[in-house]
């Protein structure tokens, strides 16, 4: 299963599809909200070929520009460009126990220190937890997780979410979308 869905990293067709369906929920004046759990952009050839770079910017530039109230949540791991193309929001929001970085701590380990096995310590210096980005205003709420974590009650979880999007939605839609646009 994980093989088929490319490990959860999309493809430029992703991306390009998620746009094209935040631009008409800005058309219809409907909030936008995108949940993210991906290591990252899917890194194949065939996704660079079909212009992975570009659909990722594109996806940047464009919802920098929306009118609407965009919501983003990091409900498990959120890493590179990959994850950044659908959290350019009015909010970031991020479950207890996610992860939020520019990359993965692998990447990170091997690139500082030409060893990836270093991926601990790279965690530790990055500051990816929830804690650690709201402390450095990275993010803008932490969404309580259930006993034990997400995974184990979900329903639990599902109803924190919900409570923390129409808490956020509340308050952005008293704002113009000019004002929301030149907030993001």
């Amino acid at each position: 299963e994980n093989l088929a869905c490319n490990f959860g990293m999309p493809g430029p067709e992703g991306y390009r599809k998620a746009l094209r369906l935040m631009k008409q929920a800005e058309k219809f004046r409907r909030p936008i909200f995108t949940f993210i759990d991906t290591a990252g952009a899917y890194p194949g050839l065939e996704a660079e070929e079909h212009g992975q770079g570009e659909a990722i910017a594109r996806n940047l530039f464009e919802m920098s520009r929306l009118t609407v109230p965009v919501i983003a949540v990091v409900t498990g791991e959120g890493n590179s460009g990959g994850a950044l193309a659908l959290a350019v929001a009015n909010r970031v929001l991020m479950l207890e126990n996610a992860v939020y970085a520019v990359l993965s701590p692998e990447g990170f380990a091997t690139i500082l220190w030409k060893d990836a096995a270093r991926c601990e310590e790279a965690c530790e210096i990055m500051k990816m937890t929830a804690q650690d980005l709201m402390g450095l205003g990275v993010i803008d709420e932490i969404v309580l997780e259930p006993e034990g974590g997400a995974h184990l009650a979900p329903a639990i979880a599902i109803r924190q979410v919900d409570q923390a999007l129409h808490r956020q939605l509340a308050e952005l839609s008293k704002k113009s979308g000019t004002a929301l646009a030149a907030e993001r």
